[in-house]
């Protein structure tokens, strides 16, 4: 398992349905290009990109192939050379408009959900917090979802949420469905792995070795002891208002660029550097 002396900081801009007006997340373009900038300057070299509709409120996705050029035209020119990683996750079989944007906008790296889940989380009285539902990534999707990314010359980075699905990932790569992915340990949901620490030198164990590697903690404050220990086993990091709004002191945070600040510190305190995008290009093997 490769520990790199270099960390890569991804900040992942922006959540999927989050309410821009109870929460510091970037929705146009402006806001999303002045946000990654914020994060770019704090020592992010890739952007994790989900779209938001521009219709005065911005709290819902687009597949809009304009909508998207436009946002991440705006983020690569305020961070010159930043690596963009977009994401395709949908419902159900059809891959048509995260497809489209791919093959619009070339991302450097696109996520591949590897595995379906059952994706849940219940309130404080018991009830669920949304009607449960199946995130369904079965092998003929993942397949398809690969298939656009050769085409765009996309690394696939594989999200995922259960010990199962980190598993499956060694199987597509015996199938040859893949060669050499990033893998994203996604943890933190409610229904899928937990963000313990503990857990995580057992994960990577089963990781091939010659895979990247890096951890998605979503939480609050408690989140910050497992972004310690990917920095002490040699991942790479990744924060950014998708994932959390607190830091590390339990303060909430105003913007993805304090959050980055923060990870930046941990990867020093680690004994490791930040990478540059031009270093994150050469650890992940693009570009």
């Amino acid at each position: 398992m490769k520990a790199q002396d270099k960390a890569v900081i991804t900040c992942a801009v922006t959540g999927v349905l989050t309410n821009p007006k109870q929460h510091p997340v970037p929705v146009t373009p402006e806001q999303m290009a002045a946000s990654a900038r914020e994060a770019y300057d704090a020592g992010a070299a890739i952007m994790h990109i989900h779209f938001r509709a521009q219709d005065g409120v911005g709290a819902m996705p687009t597949w809009d192939p304009d909508i998207c050029g436009e946002i991440t035209d705006a983020i690569r020119q305020a961070c010159p050379g930043v690596i963009i990683n977009q994401s395709t996750g949908v419902l159900g079989p059809d891959i048509s408009g995260p497809a489209g944007v791919m093959k619009r906008i070339k991302p450097e790296m696109a996520a591949c959900n590897a595995g379906s889940l059952n994706y849940l989380k219940t309130r404080k009285d018991g009830n669920w917090a949304w009607p449960p539902l199946v995130f369904d990534n079965p092998v003929d999707k993942i397949q398809k979802f690969l298939d656009v990314m050769k085409e765009t010359g996309s690394l696939p980075e594989f999200e995922c949420f259960d010990v199962g699905i980190v598993r499956s990932v060694n199987l597509f790569i015996e199938n040859g469905m893949t060669a050499r992915p990033d893998v994203n340990l996604v943890m933190g949901v409610a229904s899928g792995m937990p963000a313990d620490p503990r857990l995580l030198p057992l994960l990577i164990e089963y990781l091939n070795d010659d895979v990247t590697w890096q951890v998605t903690a979503i939480g609050r404050q408690e989140i910050w002891d497992l972004h310690r220990k990917t920095a002490e086993l040699g991942g790479n990091l990744r924060t950014g208002v998708e994932d959390t709004f607190y830091l590390p002191n339990g303060d909430k945070t105003t913007g993805n660029g304090q959050l980055i600040e923060a990870m930046a510190t941990i990867a020093r305190e680690a004994g490791r550097d930040v990478a540059s995008p031009d270093e994150a290009r050469h650890i992940l093997g693009i570009g």
